[in-house]
This record gives structure tokens, sequence and C-alpha cells, in this order.
């Protein structure tokens, strides 16, 4: 999930860098420490949106630089086990596919897209099933659960598992008929309605 997270920070100065607002200062330099960042804590750092510096900054000898105290803002994209997320097929391997996920890619593997046996052709860049013709392409929509993560420390991609076999999951055009059919379900079909009991 996306979420904005409140943190605190101390930020080093040179002098070479004070030659706009303190603000302006501090969120870049917060921006090049922060931003793709990837931390079990923090998850995916996507942008820093805000921050506020301390006007009055200390000095440590030998060091032109100040350093101050600052309270900022920042976009980050956590992912969570059993969370139901959406997403873009950008690529199409032997193995699954990945899905443009936030700021990341996670796995769907072949394994974990349908009960069908599945054909992955790497070169047109489609997934194909072999009984029912469902098929996930380069570009396709879909809805998937979060089943796997691993956030590891720096600027790494992390690593992200996901899984569409449950109802309600996979290609969007999926979902459009399985809902289709789940309606059907509940209609009772013209002339099945009970009548009334009592007779005049």
């Amino acid at each position: 999930m996306f979420l904005i997270i409140h943190m605190n920070d101390v930020v080093r100065i040179p002098p070479h860098r004070l030659t706009s607002s303190l603000k302006n200062t501090a969120i870049n330099i917060l921006k090049e420490k922060y931003e793709s960042m990837i931390s079990p804590e923090l998850g995916y750092v996507i942008m820093i949106i805000d921050a506020s510096a301390n006007a009055v900054g200390k000095l440590v000898a030998g060091d032109g630089s100040t350093y101050h105290k600052v309270q900022f803002k920042a976009l980050t994209f956590y992912p969570k086990l059993q969370e139901v997320v959406e997403g873009e097929i950008v690529e199409i391997t032997d193995f699954g596919a990945f899905v443009r996920v936030g700021p990341t890619d996670a796995l769907l593997h072949l394994s974990q897209i349908t009960d069908d046996y599945l054909k992955s052709d790497v070169k047109q860049g489609i997934i194909i099933a072999n009984q029912t013709a469902k098929s996930l392409k380069i570009g396709s929509k879909i809805r998937a659960r979060v089943t796997a993560i691993s956030l590891g420390k720096g600027t790494g991609m992390g690593k992200i598992g996901i899984t569409c076999r449950q109802p309600f999951l996979g290609s969007n055009e999926w979902i459009e008929q399985e809902v289709k059919k789940s309606r059907q379900a509940q209609t009772v079909p013209p002339g099945k309605e009970k009548k009334g009991g009592g007779s005049k």
C-alpha cells in the first residue's frame, strides 16, 4: 500500500549548497539520501514530499558544513502479505510474468496464474491457457494477491511474489466474466418465480 510517513533526520549542508532557500536545499539533500531507497522498515521510498529545516544549525570542528534538524514527509510503497494489488504486465518470461506494482515489479509465476496448463511464448509476449484459452500479454491489467515479500537494504529491487489462483483475481477481463457468471447464477430465470400461495 502507498503511505505518507513523517520522519526526522539531520542534514549536512556544505557551504557551496547554501545558494537557495534552506528548505529547498534540505529537500534536495533528503531526495539524494532517501529516494529509490528500499528498507524493511520503510518499504520503497518513492519521493520526498515536503520538509521543514531548523534555521539554527550546528557546526563541527574541522567541518565547514552546518548540520540542521529536519522534519519531512515521504511517499512510500509498503506491500503487505495477502494484500490485493493491481498492476500491469511488463515482461513475459519462460517461467511467468513480471507485473508492475507501484514502483517495482512483482513476479507472477506460471504456477500461480491458473489451474490450467499454460504455455509461455516469450517472443510473442503472451501466456496462453491450454483448455480455457485465457491469455495474459504485455500490457494486460491484472489483480493479484501478495504471497511473498523480501525487502533488503539499499537500492536493489527487492522481491515480491504474487498469485492469481483465487476467485476474482487475474486479468481484468477474467474478473469481468466471473462477475457476470456470479450475477447470472443469482438471477432467477423467467417463468421460475415462486407464485403466491392462496387460491381465489
